[in-house]
């Protein structure tokens, strides 16, 4: 009998993960909550600008996505520091110019959507809300949010794809010995455009992230296809610099020409449009189990939000329709063994990947332009230049697809090193 699978979600992952079970052999009907995001303008309250890295393009390869998305990309080759005496220092991710690669959500999210639409046995529902779920028998009820009217579908297994605030995951939370933990940050963010420059170029080095780190604020700058750039200001909520006190186009005026003055004349023209965005807030999220008995897993966001400071977001989501797949070509038929192998095999990466982000967060805002910090960059990138074997953390995160736990139990092992090159460098400038 033909499983009738349900994916409740049609955002990168969703749309990513209808494919792997498609060409796995199942019929899949997946239902979002917005519109068409190819008839209309997305309307996310996530960042517009996201990267992909090595184990992302991994799981898109695996399915022919790879090339269609790499043609909507900008690849990045290091990180450009402003500093606020308007020097710059350039920092490369690895050292045989390795890329990240920067997209539009939206791009990318289109993308998806007419690639998987080319699968015969994948279906979309859109304006389809999830507003109630029987987890025993898999039972949902969408309800259309342009008629209202209340549609109950039957699932064989329910896939939930439908972000930090899932549907789906609440109804899981209120199961006995359900785990959940939610963790928001005291800073948020919002975006600004920059348009192309008066020639039609970029107006920053296309080939980089730009980063203008404060210690207690940043902002930072990613190259889009349009030939425009997306800044995101990271502040506070509250506080004496906060967006709560730059709220106004003066007091912003005044933030950006003291804190950011080489940003200023790019940035001065789309202040009307700044001011009255919302500020979008930094989320972690960790809840165990994934799953319901043999009948719902949850995925993405929806069960591991995390900061977007590593730039990993989407590339796990994808990580996890590529093991979640790959757990089902192992237990084929045995759904439960296929969803305990794959939450447990998982949770402790993504855990990790957590801790790293909100981590590594505070690296960009207090770290990437202090004179120590680049030396053990230095450092780093010279044992990594003489020994093909060693890598950074970022390097084996961004450019690899060693699982998260195991890059961070070889960080703690190379920084033992690192700590004694340079305390024995310590030791030579003191005696000399």
């Amino acid at each position: 009998m033909e499983e009738n699978i349900v994916i409740v979600g049609a955002g990168l992952v969703g749309s990513l993960l209808s494919v792997y079970l498609a060409r796995a052999g199942f019929k899949v009907s997946v239902y979002e909550r917005n519109s068409d995001p190819r008839q209309v303008s997305l309307q996310s309250d996530r960042s517009i600008n996201i990267t992909l890295s090595e184990r992302g393009f991994h799981a898109l390869d695996a399915v022919g996505a790879g090339d269609m998305v790499r043609r909507l990309c900008i690849p990045v080759y290091g990180r450009i520091i402003h500093a606020q005496n308007d020097e710059l220092n350039y920092q490369p991710y690895g050292n045989n110019k390795e890329a990240i690669y920067s997209i539009g959500r939206e791009d990318l999210s289109k993308a998806l959507l007419c690639f998987a639409q080319q699968h015969e046995n994948i279906e979309f529902h859109f304006n389809q809300k999830c507003s109630d779920i029987d987890l025993p028998t898999a039972t949902l009820k969408f309800q259309n949010s342009k008629t209202g009217e209340v549609n109950q579908v039957n699932a064989d297994r329910i896939f939930a794809a439908d972000g930090a605030y899932s549907s789906v995951r609440q109804k899981m939370q209120r199961l006995k010995r359900f785990n959940y933990s939610q963790e928001y940050f005291e800073q948020g963010y919002k975006e600004i455009i920059i348009p192309p420059s008066s020639d039609g170029d970029w107006a920053l080095d296309k080939n980089a992230i730009h980063i203008w780190p404060r210690d207690d604020y940043m902002l930072i700058g990613f190259p889009n296809l349009d030939r425009s750039f997306t800044l995101s200001l990271h502040l506070p909520y509250e506080g004496e610099i906060s967006h709560k006190s730059s709220a106004s186009p003066d007091s912003l005026r005044h933030l950006f020409k003291k804190y950011f003055p080489d940003i200023w004349s790019l940035v001065e023209p789309n202040l009307v449009n700044y001011i009255d965005k919302p500020v979008e807030a930094m989320i972690t999220i960790k809840c165990f189990p994934w799953s319901y008995q043999d009948k719902v897993i949850l995925v993405g966001d929806s069960c591991h939000a995390i900061f977007p400071s590593y730039g990993q977001g989407a590339n796990a989501g994808f990580e996890d329709c590529q093991l979640l797949t790959n757990c089902i070509h192992k237990h084929l038929g045995d759904w439960q063994s296929i969803f305990q192998e794959y939450e447990i095999m998982r949770k402790p990466n993504m855990d990790a990947l957590a801790d790293l982000c909100v981590e590594h967060f505070t690296v960009l805002r207090k770290m990437v332009g202090d004179p120590k910090f680049l030396e053990i960059n230095k450092i780093e990138r010279k044992i990594q230049e003489n020994n093909p074997e060693y890598a950074s953390l970022y390097y084996n995160v961004s450019f690899t697809c060693m699982p998260y736990l195991e890059a961070l139990k070889m960080e703690r092992k190379h920084q033992q090193i690192i700590d004694k090159i340079v305390e024995a460098n310590m030791i030579v400038e003191m005696s000399v």
